[in-house]
C-alpha cells in the first residue's frame, strides 16, 4: 500500500523528511484508496468513529477515508511528513484531525488519555522491533468496541528492503494472528489487500482486522 517505507519505528530514517513534499504521487495515492475502501468494507466505520492512525506518513489513508470517518489524530516520527499533514489540516484535506509525533515504540511514551473506535497502520509493523509493545499499546488505545486494521507484507525473502534492514521481513499470517492474541485481541481476520510495487520486485499485502 501507501506508505513504501513509513518513519515511525524503532530505526528512524531521517531520509522521510526529505521525500516528504513528493511523496503523494498517483501510485500511493492509488494504494491508499484500495487500502481505506478494504477496510471500510469491513468495519464500516461513520462519521463517529475516532480514528488514530500510526505512522501515517502524509495522511494519505486518512485523507483517502474522506468523510467516512470522524475526528482523526495521526501519527509520524518525520518531522517532514507532519508538515505535510499540518498543511493538509489547514487547506481541508484533512478534515477534524490533529498531527502528533507519538512513537509508541519507545518505552516511556506517554499515551493520550483519549481512545478510539479504529486504529489503522499501514506498512509500518514490519520496521519495529518491539512488536508485543506497541501491539498492546494499540489494545489501549481502543475502545472495547474498537477495531486495529493492520496492512503489511507477507512474509518475504528480504528483497523488499534489501542488505542491512533491520526489521521484519514481512509476516506468517497465522505468525501474526497468534502474536495479535497473545497480547489480547480477538477475533482477529486476515484478508488480502493488493500488493505493492518496490525496487523492481512486487510484494503481497495483507489487511489483519482484529477486536481488543
Amino acid at each position: 500500500m501507501a506508505h513504501d517505507h513509513d518513519a515511525t519505528a524503532d530505526v528512524y530514517n531521517p531520509n522521510f523528511d526529505d521525500k516528504a513534499a513528493s511523496w503523494d504521487d498517483p501510485a500511493k495515492r492509488e494504494r491508499a484508496r484500495l487500502v481505506a475502501e478494504s477496510i471500510v468494507g469491513i468495519v464500516s466505520p461513520d462519521r463517529t468513529t475516532r480514528l488514530f492512525e500510526y505512522g501515517a506518513g502524509t495522511g494519505l489513508v486518512t485523507e483517502a477515508f474522506g468523510g467516512r470517518v470522524g475526528p482523526a489524530l495521526l501519527a509520524d516520527s518525520s518531522a517532514g511528513m507532519r508538515e505535510v499533514m499540518a498543511t493538509k489540516v489547514l487547506d481541508g484535506r484533512l478534515r477534524d484531525a490533529r498531527v502528533t509525533d507519538l512513537d509508541l515504540s519507545v518505552p516511556d511514551a506517554v499515551l493520550p488519555d483519549e481512545r478510539f473506535d479504529l486504529v489503522v497502520t499501514v506498512m509500518v509493523l514490519h520496521h519495529v522491533l518491539d512488536l508485543d509493545l506497541v501491539l498492546s499499546r494499540f489494545r489501549t488505545l481502543l475502545e472495547p468496541t474498537g477495531h486495529l486494521c493492520i496492512v503489511d507484507l507477507d512474509a518475504e525473502d528480504g528483497s523488499f528492503h534489501g542488505d542491512g534492514f533491520v526489521g521484519h521481513h514481512g509476516f506468517e499470517r497465522e505468525a501474526l494472528r497468534s502474536r495479535l492474541e497473545s497480547v489480547g485481541f480477538s477475533d482477529v481476520d486476515i484478508t488480502d489487500c493488493g500488493h505493492v510495487s518496490h525496487d523492481d520486485g512486487t510484494f503481497s499485502l495483507f489487511l489483519a482486522v482484529a477486536r481488543p
